[in-house]
Formats: C-alpha cells, structure tokens, sequence
C-alpha cells in the first residue's frame, strides 16, 4: 500500500509540473518521487504455529535478511491450522509455514499456495509412546491409540503401520488433538499416543512410559515447507526468491550461531530458550545445499515424490479430492 501511495503521488507531481509547463522540474520530481517508491518496503505476512522448526524467520526479521530484498515481512503466530486456507484466500496472510501433507490438502481445496522450500523435517521431534508391554507395532493389535485423524500424526502413524504386520482396523483409534494425546496417554487413559514434544520426551512419566518409535526412524515422514500466495506472486513476482533466500540465510546464521539464533526464536515464538533448544534436538532445519537437492526433481525422493505420495494417501481416505500437485511445485519448476 505504501507503495502505491508514492506511486501515485509521484504521478500527481510529474502530471502537475508538466501542467506548468516546466519539463526540467517534471523530470526531476519524477526522479526523486520514483527513487522513494522503490525504497518502500513491500508488506509480507508469513504465518506459523508455534514450533521451533518455523522459527529461523524470526531470525531473518531481525538480522535484516528479508528487507535485503525489498520485503518487510511480519510473522504471524496462528495455532490453527483450519484457518490457514481461508487466511490465504483473504489474503490476510501471503506466505505460510506448515506441514507438507496438510499444504496439498489446502492446495486440492482451492487455497492459492506454491511451494518455495523445505524448511524443516522432524527426526525425532513426533513420535508414537506406548506402555511397557507394548514393545513392537504388532503389539498394539487390541489396544488403544489416541491421535489425531485430522492431522499429519495420522499420515505418520499409517506409514509406521505398513511396515507392521497389523492393519488399522485391528486397533482401537481414539481421535484428539497432539497434546491432548500426549496427555491422556501419561495420564493412563490409552495404551499408546502419536504426539510431540515435550509430551514425548514426557511419556516416561507413566510407569514403563516409552518411544516405541519417533519421526527419525522416518525422517521424511513430517517435513515442514514454505509456501506463498500465487495471488501475491502475481502482483510480486520476486516474493518467493525473497522468502527462499531469507530463509537460505536464517539457517546459515542459527548454524553458525546456534545459541544466539534459539534465543531470537525464542522471543519470537514466546517460549524460553531452553525449550527451544529442546525441540531443536529433533528437528532438521534444511538450509541452501539441502533444499537445493531435495528440490531436484530428477532425484528419487525428492519433494514433490513426498507431497504426491501424501496426495495418493489424501485422496484415499476421501480427504481430497484429486491426487494432482503439478502446480504446486511451479516455482520450482521453472
């Protein structure tokens, strides 16, 4: 907005002076009005909940890395994950941090989103907990698990089954949220639970309380991307070189800097640094060099692999509706 503003009042000067008929005068106010539009930053809403994964863009903020571009980017913190879409459709927000799967949902519903980058994968940061008698998958036949069928615990908890010898059918499935889960299962209301830090480095405070398996046994099993508008794109065409080289930078310095950078997260997401360096523990931020070949599409496993074997898995639970991510990906695509 702002810089429509000076856009304008550049056009109203210039238009003015050559109603004076003073050329000299037009050219030069029409120089210094256009040298201040491109000096405005360009307003950039990135949202996210709250999880450490996200948290290298506080670190982009704050050292600048955004601005280099021309972008002033805001981070907003949204917990809910259902509003994500619509926020995207208003245009309330133009950029996005969240789990792949849930993205293609979004994407199949209409959201206008495209992936930029990978940002993080969980290698142990999500998890299954289990009581003491239950030492393999096979013996959760019978028993019952608290997850959340709405959410990517259930595409994560369905790939740890396929490579079991029991199907879902055998096991009792009680649906609630991620922490709630983690909770309940501490409290000895169910057998076992998928769920997150710090319930899960949490679980051994139920008696025999332990991980039967976590996120990096499957380390591309929960990996958190950036996406932007396509609307803002269009309007933008450098946005998402903005967002991905922001980014690229952020991990580079929370790698070189990692006390540092967990503390700038923190402040950001409102947490002490000490949790944030807890959560960091399993989490893989990708930077430059592995986003470089995980966005190789001619690589086996390479993102748009994973996000299409999530669509395949969306569209037969009746999630979505079509298995196609081909626009997804057009940034990296082209």
């Amino acid at each position: 907005m702002k810089k429509l503003l000076a856009l304008l009042l550049s056009m109203t000067l210039v238009f003015s002076c050559v109603g004076c008929g003073s050329s000299d005068s037009a050219k030069e106010t029409k120089e210094t009005a256009n040298t201040e539009a491109e000096g405005d930053l360009i307003p950039l809403k990135v949202a996210f909940c709250t999880w450490a994964g996200y948290a290298p863009v506080f670190i982009g903020v704050e050292k600048g890395y955004f601005e280099e571009s021309g972008y002033d980017v805001e981070v907003v913190i949204m917990e809910d994950e259902s509003t994500y879409g619509a926020a995207f459709l208003s245009n309330s927000i133009q950029a996005l941090g969240q789990v792949l799967d849930r993205d293609i949902i979004q994407y199949d519903a209409g959201a206008p989103e495209q992936y930029v980058c990978t940002m993080d994968a969980s290698t142990g940061g999500d998890g299954l907990v289990a009581t003491a008698e239950i030492q393999t998958v096979d013996d959760l036949a019978g028993k019952t698990v608290a997850l959340d069928k709405s959410a990517t615990s259930y595409f994560f908890f369905l790939q740890v089954l396929a490579d079991s010898n029991i199907t879902e059918d055998q096991i009792n499935i009680v649906e609630m949220g991620n922490d709630a889960a983690g909770e309940a299962f501490i409290a000895g209301q169910v057998d076992a639970a998928v769920t997150w830090e710090p319930a899960l480095s949490n679980c051994g405070e139920r008696e025999g309380g332990h991980i039967l398996v976590s996120s990096a046994d499957y380390p591309k099993a929960i990996i958190d991307v950036l996406t932007v508008s396509t609307t803002f794109l269009e309007e933008h065409p450098d946005a998402a070189d903005a967002l991905n080289e922001g980014w690229n930078k952020s991990v580079a310095y929370l790698n070189e800097n990692f006390e540092e950078g967990c503390e700038i997260m923190a402040k950001g997401l409102g947490l002490s640094t000490e949790d944030v360096i807890g959560e960091c523990s399993g989490i893989t931020f990708y930077d430059e060099a592995m986003n470089k070949e995980f966005n190789d599409l001619g690589k086996e496993g390479n993102v748009k692999d994973i996000a299409q074997m999530a669509a395949d898995f969306w569209v037969e639970k009746g999630y979505m509706k079509s298995n196609d991510v081909e626009g997804f990906f057009a940034y990296i695509n082209k």
